[in-house]
């Protein structure tokens, strides 16, 4: 990695924000969770497209809090989505300087992945957990194909299903969980997908790094699924919404606040909880 804090800024911004994105800002169509009358639903401002169709949304209210965030702070997009996915959003305000993809994989510079860092996340990986190829061969060899719609390779890093979950033995993703774990690897259900990583891939140790390269000491998060545990735990102060993995386990920790809201409208709130924590 660099030896010196690269793109370091005194004198800026005090906090970096890093924030999953998908149901945890950004929201899809079936992951809305408006529980209120139409006519009372909140505007709504797309922020994806794929294959020239809308794909994710924040409420209106959501993207002008976003972009009164950019001015207080450091915000650190934070996704477990490839680059490739992640370029597919358009958040509102200036591009962020940083973001991290593919579950800390990968540290974005202006867009660019830094090399430095992709090298110490090869390193870690080969040296703490079983192989990429292991993990890809016990999926194939186990997951049913009357449930499984896809499987998926991310950045040579990770490996995920696409599943029909009405279908998904509940038994299967919990003996794939104790297969990977003695490989040092985890698993993680998200909507459609079942995710198996590698454990010392973490989006915490890549937000780390953007602290020491901003030069700052707070660091505030937000999360909703197994994979942002992490980095909800090395947060100064963390948020979780009260949907996904998270909220349905019932996990917390002494420094993250469960919040009542569900769905679109707790990307709102986390969003004013930023604006406010960064600027206290």
């Amino acid at each position: 990695m660099t030896t010196s804090p690269a793109g370091s800024h005194t004198g800026g911004p005090r906090a970096v924000v890093a924030s999953d994105l998908d149901r945890t800002l950004i929201y899809s169509t079936a992951a809305l969770a408006l529980t209120m009358p139409d006519q009372d639903a909140p505007r709504l401002l797309c922020v994806e497209t794929h294959e020239h169709r809308p794909l994710s949304f924040m409420t209106e209210t959501a993207a002008e809090l976003l972009a009164e965030l950019g001015d207080t702070a450091w915000f650190v997009p934070t996704t477990t989505r490839t680059r490739a996915q992640y370029g597919r959003i358009s958040l509102p305000g200036p591009a962020p300087r940083y973001a991290i993809c593919a579950n800390g994989g990968h540290l974005l510079v202006d867009g660019v992945s830094d090399p430095d860092w992709q090298r110490a996340v090869a390193t870690r990986l080969a040296e703490r957990c079983a192989p990429l190829g292991e993990v890809t061969e016990h999926l194939r060899r186990t997951a049913d194909p009357e449930w499984v719609r896809k499987h998926r390779v991310a950045e040579d890093l990770f490996a995920y299903l696409v599943v029909e979950r009405d279908l998904l033995p509940p038994q299967w993703v919990k003996d794939l969980a104790e297969w990977a774990e003695n490989r040092g690897w985890t698993v993680s259900l998200q909507g459609r997908k079942i995710y198996a990583v590698p454990k010392p891939l973490t989006k915490s140790a890549a937000v780390h790094e953007v602290a020491r390269r901003t030069g700052t000491h707070l660091v505030l998060g937000a999360g909703d699924s197994l994979l942002d545990a992490d980095l909800l735990l090395a947060a100064d102060r963390g948020w979780r919404p009260n949907h996904g993995e998270l909220a349905d386990s019932g996990w917390g920790a002494p420094t993250v606040v469960p919040l009542v809201e569900r769905g679109v409208l707790a990307g709102e709130r986390i969003l004013r909880e930023f604006i406010a924590a960064a600027r206290d």
